[in-house]
């Protein structure tokens, strides 16, 4: 497996790439930008939209739109009109907080993590937000939570607050969607990078993009071992998902931010847009219920 770039796009802070199978689109932010990309792979086409405050994460509604974790909470946003409405904040009283990472679960909950923008306090929580506008905290005390994803029968959910180096799972009651049972199942050597985004394959497999590890790798839960790695042309991969019409293209976003002179002479292509073809099929993005 090879990763080849597809758009260099030079993103600040590269996140939360989500695929729209009906739309068959590419979906990904810059964090700080505030910015929402829409990339067409058929025609290498970008389209890249303000939504008017940062956003971490992205993900298709079942009725059309989008939904959004964006600095202060969960939006929905109207591409037609580019409205973005406020469904829910979870932390008014925690100004220094910013939503990250995010995706919706089989039924159709968007979970999402908060996190301190300075990355120092554990303020952060992870939360779940229902069709209907109601949520809940399934987690508190995170750091920076990053890499959701869950098993092939949905009954085990893979969570990852990267400072800890540590992917822990849970197991996942779908109906009602609660977590219990945490326990660690892969640990990330220090000389690898850290573990940000994550997404998992059809065989139970997850794969892990290593932040200033200039690699994604493919982690077995059930015995904690890696069985691959591919390397990137860029020091910051922030996280990856699988699209394409089969599913067995994994799109892989990169990052920019804090690189010095030196290492953006090394890693130019950081911030960029990748694409790794593999024979593997990933799991789908889930789409919100709303």
């Amino acid at each position: 497996m090879q990763a080849e770039l597809i758009l260099e796009a030079q993103a600040e802070l590269g996140e939360g790439p989500a695929w729209d199978g009906r739309a068959g689109l590419l979906y990904w932010v810059d964090i700080y930008a505030g910015l929402l990309h829409l990339f067409q792979p058929r025609t290498g086409s970008d389209r890249a939209v303000p939504v008017g405050e940062p956003l971490g994460c992205v993900a298709p509604c079942r009725g059309g739109d989008l939904v959004l974790g964006v600095r202060s909470g969960y939006a929905r946003y109207d591409l037609a009109s580019g409205a973005l409405t406020h469904l829910a904040r979870p932390e008014p009283h925690l100004s220094g907080n910013r939503f990250n990472d995010g995706k919706c679960d089989p039924a159709g909950r968007f979970l999402a993590g908060s996190m301190d923008d300075a990355e120092v306090e554990a303020s952060g929580s992870l939360y779940s937000l229902a069709a209907d506008g109601t949520w809940k905290t399934l987690r508190k005390g995170l750091r920076i939570p990053n890499g959701l994803a869950w098993s092939p029968d949905y009954r085990t959910f893979y969570h990852i607050d990267t400072p800890t180096r540590e992917v822990q799972a849970y197991d996942y009651d779908l109906a009602r969607g609660e977590i219990a049972n945490p326990r660690t199942v892969i640990t990330i050597p220090p000389g690898l990078g850290l573990p940000d985004g994550m997404t998992s394959d059809v065989e139970g497999m997850l794969w892990i993009a290593l932040w200033g590890g200039a690699q994604v790798t493919r982690w077995d839960p059930a015995t904690g071992r890696r069985l691959a790695g591919v390397p990137l042309p860029a020091l910051q991969p922030s996280s990856c998902v699988f699209g394409g019409t089969g599913l067995t293209d994994l799109y892989i976003t990169t990052a920019r931010i804090r690189l010095s002179a030196e290492q953006l002479n090394r890693y130019p292509l950081s911030g960029g847009l990748f694409r790794i073809q593999t024979t593997i099929q990933g799991l789908p993005t889930f789409a919100f219920g709303g």
